[in-house]
Order: C-alpha cells, then sequence, then structure tokens
C-alpha cells in the first residue's frame, strides 16, 4: 500500500464527513478523480466505510455519505432524534416519520419512478399526510385506548387528527411546534433542512442534490423496511 493512496483515501473519507462535497467539477475535483481512477484508492475508501456502516452514492459526478442502517456512531436513536427535535413522546417521533416518509413519495414512488418536480409545499404534505392517514381514522370512535396502544398507525392517525390544522398563524408565520398539523410538518422539514436534504425558498421546499443521491440509491432497497417499520411501530413510552 502506498501512503500517498492511504492519505487521499482518509482525505475523501474526512471530507465527506465534515460536509464537504467532492465532485468532479468542484473544489476537491482532484479527490474525485483519485476516487474513480486509482483502485487502492477506491478499496481503502470502501474498506473505511465498511467498517464503519457507512454508505457512499454517487449523483450527478458528485459523491454523498449516509450512515448505514442501525449505525449508531453517525445516525440518531429515536430518543436523540426526539431530543433534537423537541418532540416528547413516540408517537409524535413516528408522525414525523410518517411526514418524512409522505415528502420521499412526492419525488419517489420507486426507484423507477421519479416524479419530476421542483418542490413541494408544506400545506400539499398536509393533505397527502391526511389522505394517507384517513383508513384509520374514517371508524376513529371504533378505536379504544388498548388498540390505538397495539396498533401504532391508529396512534398516529389518532394524533394527527386530533390536531388543528393551523393555530391561527399566516403561512408566511407557521413556527415549527407541535401545536397543529401545519407547525408538524414544518418542524420535519426544519430537521431535514438541517441535514441538507432540502432548502427553503419564499415557502417552497426544494430537495438538494444530497436528498436525490440519497434517495435515488437507498429507495429500491429500503422502502419495504421504511413500510414495515412504521406498520410495527410501538407505543409503550408514551404512558
Amino acid at each position: 500500500m502506498e501512503m500517498k493512496n492511504l492519505e487521499r483515501a482518509v482525505d475523501i473519507y474526512a471530507k465527506l464527513l465534515t460536509g464537504e462535497e467532492i465532485s468532479q467539477g468542484g473544489a476537491n475535483a482532484s479527490l474525485y478523480d483519485a476516487y474513480y481512477s486509482n483502485a487502492e484508492v477506491y478499496e481503502i475508501v470502501g474498506l473505511i466505510l465498511k467498517k464503519l456502516n457507512l454508505n457512499l452514492y454517487e449523483y450527478k459526478e458528485s459523491l454523498f455519505l449516509s450512515a448505514g442502517e442501525g449505525n449508531r456512531l453517525f445516525g440518531y436513536t429515536n430518543e436523540e432524534l426526539k431530543r433534537s427535535m423537541g418532540l416528547r413522546y413516540n408517537r409524535e417521533l413516528y408522525l414525523c416519520y410518517f411526514i418524512m416518509y409522505q415528502i420521499l413519495l412526492a419525488f419517489y414512488s420507486d426507484s423507477a419512478t421519479y416524479q419530476f418536480k421542483e418542490y413541494i409545499k408544506l400545506e400539499t404534505v398536509m393533505e397527502e399526510v391526511t389522505k394517507a392517514l384517513s383508513v384509520f381514522t374514517k371508524d376513529i370512535a371504533i378505536y379504544d385506548m388498548e388498540e390505538e396502544q397495539e396498533e401504532s398507525f391508529q396512534a398516529v392517525a389518532l394524533l394527527w387528527d386530533e390536531l388543528p390544522a393551523s393555530t391561527g398563524e399566516n403561512q408566511e408565520d407557521i413556527k415549527a411546534s407541535r401545536a397543529s398539523k401545519a407547525s408538524f410538518v414544518k418542524l420535519t422539514f426544519n430537521f431535514l433542512i438541517g441535514e441538507n436534504l432540502f432548502v427553503e425558498v419564499d415557502r417552497r421546499y426544494y430537495p438538494t442534490e444530497r436528498f436525490r443521491a440519497l434517495v435515488e440509491h437507498y429507495f429500491e432497497d429500503y422502502r419495504g423496511q421504511i413500510y414495515e417499520a412504521l406498520s410495527n411501530m410501538k407505543t409503550e413510552s408514551d404512558s
């Protein structure tokens, strides 16, 4: 192993980890070229990422890093995510997960079906979440507390159904909180913006290249697992 190749591989890993862009036409173009033109650099980077349970995706001649499934070092636990987003209960976190899933579906139905839209608006996400959860709220009167605790989708649907659409503020003044449907969606978008997955311009949310890279490569393998996880969500700690 050449020390120069090791140093290049570590540079690639370090810059990706700190959020720097590595692309063919960017400031780190030499590292992008080294990754694809030097077999030893490519292998070393792959070994580092495998050992740390990280995934590397390419999109439009740029490299993007993502934590692998169950990665406790670079990913979030439920408790960490609740603290980060200012949530109190698991059902609130699961609602945010469901909102994220609906945002994802606004752009991808599956790995072969990318919907070419530039942006999505908060009110559109609210409508889609309401529509998706309506099957669980049509007969909401028949649910008792045991069923709510046992069936996570019902718990999420009940929480969403109980929330007002907004707290009376204008669209420009919606705050991220747990007070309304609009504020929950705003809270979720704020987290996605913090993860460099969306940018907000004039109350429109535009997916970043990082979002497109992660979803395009991740969606086919994990869509079923996402749905299964949502289906099996538990709320025992909400009491």
